[in-house]
């Protein structure tokens, strides 16, 4: 296998979002894209992350292959990657062998790990509210909300999205009107609770994309897509926090 991609920030990013989520995974080099899909240690939140083969200036493959790797290892690595740099990524002598081309060369071996477990499947979720809106809308939220709590309530309703987080004292709360630049589907309420510490990492997903979706029900699994047409898609499942009161 050989790939190239002339624009090594997309890449770069990705896998800097990702590996605060996962440390070790397989990556999937197939026809037409390259995958990679992975469940955090704790098992309450997924990656899955999607880039084509159309997004690479070079993409060779004889057959479908799958690495796993490292992905501390490969962000320190791609972190070294310049905006004028080409990036190559090669299978060589059982490691991954990364170049970096500007008018130096620069090349990395990075060695390839047997991961024992299975590989993830993606669960069909069915959620009965979307909402599409600015990723910073969703960052800024987030964030007043992380002053407040360790969780926040997303409330979807026809015509609003209401963001609120609570501790033992304090409250916030966020309203987010629909508009032209809000998109918000749901026929009845929904209301469900997650955690404030897994979407500050997965919320990163702003310097790939301008937009998020958001998708849950009440008590359900959250959905939070990134995704740049023709160039990449991320994409996490965040398992909901249940009251047991």
């Amino acid at each position: 296998m050989k790939l190239t991609l002339a624009e090594p920030r997309l890449l770069k990013d990705s896998i800097s979002i990702i590996s605060d989520l996962v440390t070790e995974t397989r990556i999937r080099i197939l026809k037409d894209y390259v995958e990679l899909v992975a469940m955090d240690p704790a098992n309450v939140a997924m990656v899955i992350f999607k880039m084509p083969s159309s997004c690479f200036a070079e993409y060779e493959i004889k057959e479908d292959t799958v690495i796993a790797i490292n992905l501390n290892n490969l962000k320190q690595v791609l972190r070294r990657a310049k905006p004028s740099d080409v990036l190559t990524l090669e299978k060589a002598e059982g490691k991954l062998k990364i170049t970096l081309k500007e008018k130096t060369v620069r090349t990395f071996f990075l060695p390839l790990i047997d991961l024992e477990e299975r590989a993830q499947k993606i669960p069909q979720l069915t959620a009965k509210a979307t909402i599409e809106f600015q990723s910073t809308m969703l960052n800024d939220a987030i964030d007043d909300m992380d002053i407040v709590g360790e969780s926040v309530s997303f409330l979807a309703q026809k015509d609003k999205l209401v963001i609120s987080a609570s501790g033992d004292l304090t409250k916030a709360e966020v309203v987010i009107l629909k508009d032209d630049s809000v998109k918000i589907t749901t026929e009845t309420d929904q209301k469900s609770k997650y955690s404030i510490e897994y979407l500050k990492k997965m919320m990163q997903g702003s310097k790939l994309a301008s937009k998020a979706t958001l998708k849950f029900s009440n008590d359900y699994p959250l959905t939070l897509e990134y995704k740049e047409t023709d160039k990449l898609s991320l994409t996490f499942i965040l398992a909901p926090r249940v009251d047991n009161d």
